[in-house]
């Protein structure tokens, strides 16, 4: 029995498939540890920034009672009595202390209000006099923000421990009149913080847990036993103060010792962090190892079975693209190829049948052009037979008329000589600007012996017209035009302006007649031409009697200058003006 031959793209995609196969298998283990791995981090940092963000609410809770209770010891009647008096003595400033040391504010373990006077309220054990406030510097810590309450962690210079504590301030001011503000510090006992990190600590299981305050500096850590912080970690934390964002500021971010995620409270300015450090994620990583090595081993198993039976789904339909095109002789366009794989291959197989349709049509389209090209040149030739008989034609008829005096009849004989010797220019379609406007000047003169007093002319040219080359017989149409459509309902007054100029490096013609407007619709018809393409602009005019000099021009300056050629009407209120924009290189050139 003959073996079923293999093709060349099913051997290189069975060869690749097996060395992919064998890779996977060496890699395995590295690639299973990293999706488990992410997979199980994942669950639980999601937990984690969870407890973080609840941490982060409780500091806000907690500032948010801390800026009350200070509110609440502003508006104090004693309080605003001390603003405005020189101080309080006796049974006020015994109820003024006692008054501080009720406040609703859990954890205060030392307060100090000092007046707009220097005058200092304290514990009574605690004998601070107003130098003494001046140089703990607390005098200065205030930031200028009168009506906010402030939280810093410093050092207490304040009651005399000179250990580092947290300490919430804020300017005391009177209600009533505009006077120098007091100044109020709680200082916080260390549980005041702590109570932000309950969560943590009852939840943590061996995540790191923290406050950094608006400077960087660390306010309270806790951590498992036997893990400390990296200098690098410290410092990523202690960065985070400086961030300016508020509340989640960061969320599952990964540094060397685990995912850190924190949270910043937007007054005070302090951090709360979790960091869960590798051992915690990756625990019971090692059984869920071996589990999904077998599965993985059996999926390798399963791909090699499968690669077999999906690399002839492909290369079946592939072989058969490849035996039609090979076939395609260029002529036989009525083969098709229908796939029907539900793959990229059905749009291969489609593309290429939309190809030989587009083959096909652009064969018949150039066929047509040039049939047209054939018949264009043999209206040329016909045109061209023995123009000297005409002109020596027109001089013998000239000299009767000279014999006779008819002056009128040998102006016109001229103008016509003139108009037909440069329309044919012996064949060339490219002549000088200077021979272009002889020429429409010649016709012109035509059409005035013909409709007497019907019209002036005025021709403006602006470049050098014996050094300039333009495609011939494009100003004359126009000119046809304006005296069969503009100067219509006038019998005289009519005005015919020609201009040529450069404009932009581009040599730009206009001809302008002040008769009758032509109307916007066909304006917009003809000025739509320049995005037809050259084989259906006569579409446009079924009839055959409107636009076939306007086609005409167009047409030859689109096969000679291509889409570089600018074409359009513009409709003016006392008349319609013609405006074609040509490239700088309009260079001598006898072939289109």
């Amino acid at each position: 029995m003959k073996r079923k031959k293999i093709s060349g793209i099913r051997k290189k995609y069975l060869a690749y498939t097996m060395l992919l196969l064998i890779l996977a298998l060496c890699l395995s283990c590295i690639g299973v540890w990293s999706y488990v791995r992410n997979d199980m981090a994942a669950v639980i940092v999601d937990k984690y920034e969870f407890m973080n963000e609840k941490m982060g609410m409780s500091l806000e809770n907690l500032y948010k009672k801390s800026s009350e209770a200070t509110a609440e010891c502003i508006i104090n009647d004693d309080v605003q009595k001390s603003l405005r008096t020189k101080g309080l003595e006796g049974v006020e400033r015994y109820a003024l202390g006692k008054y501080f040391a009720y406040v609703d504010l859990d954890y205060i373990s030392e307060y100090c209000y000092v007046d707009n006077k220097g005058n200092v309220y304290t514990k009574s054990y605690s004998k601070i006099s107003y130098d003494d406030f001046k140089k703990s510097g607390f005098s200065d810590i205030l930031s200028d923000e009168y009506s906010k309450t402030e939280w810093f962690w410093t050092k207490d210079t304040l009651f005399g421990s000179d250990k580092e504590a947290l300490f919430v301030g804020r300017y005391v001011h009177s209600m009533d009149y505009a006077h120098e503000p007091g100044m109020l510090f709680f200082k916080m006992e260390p549980r005041f913080l702590e109570s932000a990190l309950r969560d943590a600590e009852s939840s943590a299981q061996g995540a790191v847990a923290g406050v950094v305050d608006k400077d960087g500096k660390f306010c309270m850590v806790h951590d498992p036993e036997g893990f400390e912080l990296s200098k690098g970690a410290k410092k990523k934390i202690a960065g985070l103060a400086a961030s300016g964002e508020s509340g989640v500021i960061l969320k599952g971010c990964r540094i060397q010792e685990g995912i850190l995620q924190a949270y910043r409270q937007e007054d005070s300015g302090m951090v709360v962090f979790t960091l869960v450090p590798n051992a915690v994620l990756y625990s019971g990583l090692n059984r869920i190892l071996l589990v999904l090595a077998g599965i993985y081993l059996l999926v390798v198993m399963a791909a090699v079975v499968m690669s077999l039976y999906v690399s002839r789904i492909f290369t079946k339909p592939i072989q058969k693209i490849s035996a039609e095109m090979e076939s395609f002789d260029g002529k036989d366009f009525s083969h098709r190829i229908e796939l029907h794989t539900n793959t990229e291959l059905d749009k291969i197989g489609h593309s290429y049948n939309e190809m030989l349709v587009n083959i096909e049509q652009l064969l018949t389209e150039i066929k047509n052009q040039e049939k047209e090209l054939r018949i264009s040149e043999l209206n040329m030739l016909i045109s061209q037979i023995n123009p000297h008989f005409l002109y020596n034609t027109l001089d013998t008829i000239y000299m009767l008329a000279r014999i006779n005096g008819e002056e009128t009849t040998m102006k016109m004989i001229q103008a016509l000589s003139r108009y037909l010797r440069l329309s044919l220019s012996k064949g060339n379609d490219i002549v000088t600007v200077s021979d272009e406007l002889e020429n429409v000047k010649s016709y012109m003169e035509i059409q005035q012996i013909r409709n007497d007093n019907l019209f002036s002319y005025e021709i403006e040219c602006k470049v050098k017209a014996t050094e300039r080359w333009i495609l011939k017989l494009i100003l004359q149409p126009l000119v046809e035009n304006a005296i069969k459509y503009g100067f219509c309902d006038i019998s005289e007054g009519g005005f015919i302006r020609i201009k040529v100029e450069e404009i932009s490096e581009r040599l730009v013609l206009s001809v302008y007649n002040n008769g009758v407007p032509m109307k916007q619709e066909k304006a917009d018809l003809l000025n739509s031409l320049k995005d037809v393409p050259v084989a259906e602009m006569k579409r446009h005019f079924p009839d055959g009697r409107h636009g076939y000099g306007v086609i005409n021009i167009i047409t030859r300056l689109r096969l000679k200058y291509g889409d570089a050629v600018g074409y359009e009407y513009e409709i003016q209120k006392d008349g319609t003006k013609c405006v074609i924009r040509l490239p700088e290189n309009g260079e001598k050139n006898d072939e289109l």
